[in-house]
């Protein structure tokens, strides 16, 4: 498993380091697929998905594992209260990551999942943030790691 988000990267870094850890599906995390300005447009749903399939590399859409609005929006009022925005987050509140992890990740069935993954390339948890540790993608890679044995590679640009 490897993570990756896309704050940071130019489409052909993203797809340097997708292509270098021998990824074979992106299993796309986000609610809502679309990421605002020119310089990330390359990331919206259709766009990525034709990109990815050129690339040779499987899309799946896995909304079930995506924070609600409700809970992104709990986390926009802790980037506030810190000043930070969400381009430039370094940590998840606290309240959202319980939250999160009782709401979401817990009811969800992984193990589904994890048997649906191909055997022969890595597997990418996809979302935004640059750092994992700023998203929910972190938490779920944390889940594989600790339940599934799966080990994990956090890719970052440059």
């Amino acid at each position: 498993m490897v993570t990756i988000g896309v704050y940071g990267f130019t489409v052909g870094a993203f797809f340097d380091k997708l292509t270098g850890e021998g990824v074979g599906l992106l299993l796309d995390l986000r609610q809502r697929r679309g990421v605002r300005g020119p310089d990330y447009s390359w990331a919206n749903s259709a766009r990525l998905q034709r990109a990815l399939a050129a690339a040779d590399i499987g899309y799946r859409h896995v909304k079930e594992l995506a924070p609600t609005t409700e809970l992104r929006r709990l986390q926009y009022r802790e980037d506030d209260r810190q000043g930070v925005g969400k381009r430039n987050r370094i940590a998840l509140a606290p309240e959202y990551a319980e939250r999160y992890t009782r709401e979401i990740l817990d009811p969800f069935d992984l193990g589904a999942l994890v048997a649906e993954l191909p055997s022969d390339s890595a597997t990418a948890l996809f979302c935004v943030e640059r750092d994992p540790e700023a998203c929910h993608r972190s938490l779920v890679a944390e889940r594989l790691r600790a339940e599934h044995g799966l080990p994990v590679t956090n890719l970052r640009p440059g």
